[in-house]
């Protein structure tokens, strides 16, 4: 690593699962706006999966201590990494009800509300097929 790079982000240990692939339960997620090599056969509408996850007392208070020192506050970035994944399986099962395999222009948004965190995932459902056989199947099909 040179001098001017950044380290990687801690990853919580107790995190098994921060990436999406397991999660999509074989729906083809992306933040584009197409798949390249795939077709849109049938466009299924906005898609959203939601979660609020509330701070326990204990962890606010060494939140508030940990801030005076500084540094990254790991429980809470923990927290969200949970929320996050819980909004991506909430945003893919409703894909899957409406008997999409896709999420196109994938998106998240959080933020605080009170002492509160909350997560959003949301984009749109579709079916889509492969059209160009040249094209690498996406890491979430692969088992």
């Amino acid at each position: 690593m040179n001098s001017h790079s950044t380290p990687p982000a801690d990853v919580p240990p107790q995190l098994s699962d921060l990436h999406c692939f397991t999660e999509t339960e074989g729906v083809i997620t992306t933040t584009m706006f197409d798949i390249p090599g795939y077709r849109v056969i049938k466009v299924l509408g906005a898609v959203y999966g939601l979660t609020v996850r509330s701070r326990n007392w204990a962890a606010s208070m060494g939140m508030v201590i940990k801030s005076i020192a500084g540094g990254e506050l790991r429980w809470f970035t923990s927290m969200l990494y949970s929320a996050r994944n819980d909004a991506i399986s909430r945003v893919v099962s409703e894909t899957k009800a409406r008997g999409g395999n896709a999420i196109i222009c994938l998106r998240f948004e959080s933020g605080d509300m009170g002492g509160f965190a909350q997560c959003c995932a949301y984009g749109t459902a579709a079916i889509i097929e492969k059209v160009d056989p040249a094209t690498q199947v996406p890491p979430q099909l692969v088992n």
